[in-house]
Order: C-alpha cells, then structure tokens, then sequence
C-alpha cells in the first residue's frame, strides 16, 4: 500500500498537480468548477451508520447527487447498496480506496463519516485534492491534527463544515438571538449532558481479519495493532489508537452549544472528575465523567457525561441549559425553551421535524439543515455554521476535557493557543503517534 508520504505536489506543464500512489489527482486551478446549475457531485467516505444521515440529507437537496460510497468493508458496502437502492432509488459507485475518489475531478464535496483518527487526515487530503469537506464531529484525534486542519482550511480555501447539526437548528438559532438580546440577561454558566447506557465491549480476542475487511486502510494513519473481534465495526469509539471517548463522540454537540450562547472559545482552566465504573472490559476511557471548563468573568461551562450503568432515576438523553442573571434557556435538537428564575416556563419553540438524539445514526432534519448551508455556501460563499475555523475550537474543548481527565489535576490553558502551560507531561499527549508515512502534513 502506498502511503501518506506519496501525497505531494509536482508541477506539471505549468499547473500544479496532487499525486499519491501514482494517482493523479485534479489541480487547485479546475478542481471544483461546479456546472451550468451548480450540481455538486458528493462522494461519502465510511458508509455505515452515520453516513445514511449524510445521504438522506444529499438526496434532499436540490441539484445533487451521490456519486461514489467508499468504505474499507465490503459486507458495509453491500448493506449501504441495498439501503440505498432502497431509500434514494440509485446505487452510486463503490470504490474501497479513499485516495481513489480524491483523483476524480467530478467530485466536488466530500463526506468523511469515518472512525475518529481518520477525520483529519482525510480532510486535509481532500482539501490538497481541492474538494470542499464535511467532516463529522470531532474534527480531530488530537490537538496537533486540529491546528492543522484549521490552518489547511486557511491554505487551500474550501469550505470546511463540521457536522454539529444543532447550528442549523431554527430553535437553537433563535435561542442564541435571544440571548444576544439580553432576554435572560448576563450569561454566566452552560450545563452539557448526555446520559447513555451503553453495555460492555467485552474482551476482545485477536482473530484473522475478515476476508471483507481491508484492516490496513482501516488502520491508516493510527499506529498498527493486530485485529481483535470488539473493535470494528462501533467499538473502535472507546480505543485510545482510534477513537476519543463519550466527550467527543456525543459531547462535543453540547458543549459546543454552550460554548456558542455564552459566546466564548478556549477556557482559561479545565477540571475533569470521572473513572470507568461499569464493567470490567476494554474500553479505555472513562464512562461517566464531569468536565468543567472555566472562563474571564466567572463564566463556565460543564459537561456531564454518563455513558455506562443503569441510569435512575430516568433522566433526559441529552441537552444544554444556559444561565442568566434573568432566566433560564434550554436547548434540545427538537426545541427551545425559555423559563424565569422561578422555573416558569415562559416560552416554547419546537423544530417541527424531529432529529434523532441518543442512537447511532442521529438522522434528522438538522442533517439536512447543515448540508444546505453547506452547498449554499459552496455556490454563493455564504457563512458556514459551523466554519471549521470556530468548529475545531469545541473540539479542542473536548481533547482539553480528556487530557485534564488524564492529568488528575486542573489545566491552566493558554487561551490563545489551546496549550497547557502548568503540566508538560499532558502537552506529551498533545500530537499522537503515526504510522510511518501517514501522518498529516501541509
């Protein structure tokens, strides 16, 4: 397999071009020149779960299409044919090989849906490749990989969207207004939290690789580990190599609520409290932890993460609530609530088309709320909203939360740069280890 060092420029007949693998692929020059009726030809990269959210929200917008499914499973791509055949009328064509639809000049967006310590490599690549990116939440493995996504964004000057869909939500959008306008008066404190009650991942055994699997490209920029049977296909979410943890996989969504209604970025301090309490397995972060990120003016935020052991009482799946010196707001994907500071609810907004919130593909009208602002703003460069540029800095929140958590002590952050200024031994956390020849570089 070639790997991530072949990815570099050459000058060709005085144009520039991208190759990797011996793959040629289109110049920044004539990469993205949308047709007559701006139809945007979309490519979705990981094509299991959330990825269905990604194609009903394509197939609802006008002037688009799915044009290639990529994913590293051909069990995931047979069920994503049927799915689709099913549920949009076509199948689009299959590739395993990312760098595969990169080459294709046709395609102008790309969809990344992929494990965790694909999103920003991936991204990056495609935007070398000049191709407009969606990215899921979170857009990073690490710190290291989130600084350089925002500055790849900066260079290659395609439109970067995270998908936290709740910024396209019209209840959340009005409620964010509404505070701007003084209606619960100085905002001081935004409460995250998402309950779960996930089950154990067991103790995986190292098997062969499936035949259908190519664990190699799966693996891909992560430092190699042989194949264990409770990894692939979800699992990979609660393994340090792959994944980052409840935090991100579910709380960057509300913490990047509060963080947008109390209208702040980097804290000044980060405290995470928490442990694996629920089973005896191998999953390696905490499941349920509090984070609480403090900020100038005696504002912060917290998040409350439960993700294993039985929930009791029954408490909501999740939501942010933010306090002011005059009310209260709470904000849900499906509404918006406003109360006094006695509990009186003064004013309800619901979404009218419901999103989904607690399982793992989160399909809803906010999915296909964001990929319209997305093309929207691929045809008239209108304000993304979630611009990678604010979107990477919730999730630096979230890594900030899992390096506390680590430490075992409160971080000083510099709130310029995100980094740790009081514990050298968490800024050694701040870039990963990569296989050789795939880690990302500009």
């Amino acid at each position: 397999m070639t790997s991530r060092r072949n990815f570099i420029k050459k000058t060709a007949t005085g144009s520039v071009a991208l190759t990797f693998g011996g793959l040629v692929l289109p110049s920044m020059a004539n990469a993205n020149i949308l047709g007559a009726n701006d139809h945007i030809n979309c490519a979705i990269i990981g094509v299991r779960s959330r990825a269905k959210a990604h194609v009903m929200a394509i197939h609802q917008q006008k002037n688009a299409k799915i044009v290639y499914s990529c994913d590293v499973d051909d069990t995931i791509l047979e069920e994503h044919n049927k799915w689709c055949q099913k549920n949009i009328g076509y199948i689009p064509k299959i590739e395993k090989d990312f760098r595969k639809v990169l080459e294709d000049k046709d395609v102008d967006a790309v969809f990344i849906a992929t494990p965790e310590h694909w999103h920003a490599p991936m991204a990056i690549m495609a935007l070398q490749a000049g191709k407009h990116v969606y990215v899921e939440k979170p857009c990073s493995h690490n710190p290291y990989e989130n600084d350089l996504l925002v500055r790849a964004h900066k260079k290659y000057g395609k439109k970067v969207q995270m998908g936290n869909q709740q910024r396209s939500a019209r209840t959340s959008i009005m409620g964010i207004e509404d505070i701007r306008n003084g209606v619960i008066g100085e905002v001081y404190k935004g409460e995250a939290y998402y309950s779960s009650n996930r089950g154990s991942i067991g103790k995986g055994n190292v098997i062969d690789v499936p035949d259908t699997l190519d664990w190699e490209m799966w693996q891909g920029p992560a430092p190699r580990e042989k194949y264990r049977d409770n990894v692939h296909p979800y699992n990979w979410h609660w393994f340090k190599t792959w994944g980052t943890g409840e935090v991100h996989n579910n709380g960057t969504h509300e913490i990047d609520i509060c963080r947008w209604a109390l209208g702040v970025d980097l804290p000044e301090s980060v405290t995470s409290f928490g442990g694996k309490y629920a089973y005896d397995d191998d999953w390696q972060f905490v499941d349920n932890q509090q984070v609480t990120y403090k900020y100038p003016d005696n504002k912060f935020i917290t998040w409350t993460g439960h993700s294993r052991g039985k929930i009791m009482p029954k408490q909501p799946g999740r939501g942010a609530t933010i306090y002011g010196s005059k009310g209260i707001i709470q904000l849900d994907r499906n509404f918006y609530k406003l109360y006094d500071l006695d509990g009186n609810l003064l004013k309800e907004e619901k979404e009218g088309a419901t999103s989904a919130t607690t399982n793992t593909m989160g399909q809803g009208q906010l999915d296909v709320n964001h990929v319209g602002n997305f093309f929207e703003a691929i045809r008239t460069d209108k304000s993304l909203h979630s611009d990678i540029s604010d979107a990477s800095i919730s999730t630096m929140l979230c890594h900030l939360g899992n390096m506390a958590q680590d430490a075992g002590e409160t971080l000083k952050i510099d709130q310029a740069t995100g980094k740790i200024l009081n514990n050298e031994k968490a800024m050694a956390h701040w870039k990963r280890e990569y296989a050789e020849g795939w880690e990302p570089k500009l």
